[in-house]
């Protein structure tokens, strides 16, 4: 009898435990990871990747400055939350991000801001390196086709 009542007790425990796990795993799965974004660091990596022609235009605080305009365009764009918590990866619309509307938005905030760049290629190979460091840290989402954007130019990404 007492060993009727050890195994009960047994697969009892075994239940509840599985249990619990798979809906922490259920819970844990329908919520999107969190990407960190450390200003400092997406300066290095973006600076790293830069060519060495655009590096020698560009000081530090500068590219900081265009990587800080980067992330307020997102904002404006409605891709930044205002903080960051776990959410549910519910995307009904997904955000195109066509990359000729945020360089010339980048262009206009450099002037702006006195930024002197001599040349407009300086500004792609930032955004290109930006968003090279967004996707490393698995910010960004797949590569749009071009049937879904909606300028049909070429390949935009998905955030």
């Amino acid at each position: 009898m007492i060993w009727l009542f050890i195994v009960l007790a047994a697969v009892a425990v075994f239940l509840i435990a599985a249990l619990t796990v798979g809906r922490e795993a259920r819970r844990l799965d329908a919520v999107a990871p969190r990407a960190v974004y450390e200003i400092e660091q997406a300066v290095d990596f973006v600076a790293a990747l830069l060519p060495q022609a655009t590096q020698a235009r560009l000081t530090p605080e500068e590219l900081n400055q265009l990587l800080v305009m980067h992330l307020n365009w997102l904002h404006e764009k409605g891709l930044m939350p205002v903080k960051a918590v776990d959410q549910r990866q519910t995307i009904d619309t997904p955000v195109i991000i066509a990359e000729d509307s945020l360089i010339g938005y980048l262009l206009g905030e450099s002037e702006r801001a006195g930024i002197e760049m001599l040349e407009d290629v300086d500004i792609v190979a930032v955004t290109e390196a930006h968003l090279a460091y967004f996707d490393a840290i698995g910010a960004v989402g797949p590569t749009a086709t071009d049937a879904g954007s909606d300028t049909g130019t070429g390949p935009e990404s998905a955030v």
